[in-house]
């Protein structure tokens, strides 16, 4: 039975030591330093764990107004998890060092792909150490290649023109902000050009989705609060929105956790609005 959304460090562990097939797959990036992940993992990791990289292997070629981190060609992405050993069956699990931040970028490609098993280790490296499991260093040997091949798409995405289209509509969805509510008002803006919030958006930040020891909220609790924050909004008329669209797939795992599935990723996110010549621009809390 496969998991699609998250797993324990201890049931992990298990999988591990079965002979159920499972390809684990560290995600960890520092945006400051794109390098720092990849030397982190070559230093310790999850036994067997491939490292992939949010620029290289987890976003595609940007245009200069396609945002930050565009999404892969599916199959480009379909090549790297058949080089990392994926197959149709295969349980994928992703973790990072950030509280899954970067971890469910890979597991929100996984499901745009139409691969069901892929889950995040709730809690991510942090939470293995912390459990005494070992670790390794170095690389591993490559893989046998699997078989992956692309499904349809088990998530929905949504585009520049129709986020614009959008704020017009007589009624329209509701884009959810993931990023620092700093960020969301425009101050301290330091990775876009230009700071705000597409208008009529609603703001939940993603490290709102954790709890104090980085794992994520129980489900229930992740469900009260997101219903607030979409206030009768059903998921469906959702669209999750971040920086350049990967920490808006923290919220949409904390969702699909919650048993809100539905909502759309706007890949291109502020960094892709923020760019286009034109686009409506908020600032503070509204």
């Amino acid at each position: 039975m496969s998991i699609s959304t998250l797993i324990s460090a201890q049931a992990l562990h298990a999988l591990l030591q079965s002979s159920s097939p499972a390809v684990v797959c560290d995600c960890s990036f520092d945006l400051a330093d794109t390098g720092a992940g990849e030397r982190a993992h070559a230093a310790a990791h999850i036994p067997g764990a491939r490292y992939v990289h949010l620029d290289r292997d987890l976003s595609g070629a940007k245009t200069g107004d396609n945002g930050r981190h565009p999404l892969p060609r599916r199959e480009d992405f379909a090549g790297l998890m058949a080089r990392l050993g994926v197959s149709g069956a295969t349980q994928v699990v992703c973790y990072d060092t950030a509280g899954g931040a970067m971890a469910a970028r890979l597991w929100w490609l996984l499901r745009w792909a139409g691969h069901e098993a892929a889950a995040v280790l709730d809690g991510g490296l942090a939470a293995w150490r912390e459990a005494g499991y070992p670790l390794e260093s170095g690389q591993p040997a490559a893989p046998a290649p699997g078989t992956f091949t692309l499904r349809p798409p088990l998530v929905a995405t949504t585009t520049y023109e129709d986020v614009r289209a959008n704020l017009d509509a007589p009624a329209p969805r509701l884009v959810v902000d993931a990023r620092a509510p700093d960020r969301f008002r425009g101050q301290n803006e330091t990775l876009d050009a230009v700071g705000g919030h597409i208008p009529g958006a609603a703001n939940r930040f993603l490290r709102d989705n954790l709890q104090p020891d980085g794992r994520f909220k129980p489900a229930a609790q992740l469900r009260s609060e997101f219903e607030a924050v979409l206030g009768g909004t059903p998921a469906d008329r959702v669209i999750s929105q971040c920086g350049s669209g990967v920490t808006a797939c923290h919220n949409l795992l904390a969702m699909e956790v919650a048993g809100l599935s539905g909502a759309a990723l706007y890949p291109g996110s502020w960094s892709e609005w923020s760019s286009r010549p034109g686009s409506p621009i908020a600032t503070g809390d509204a």
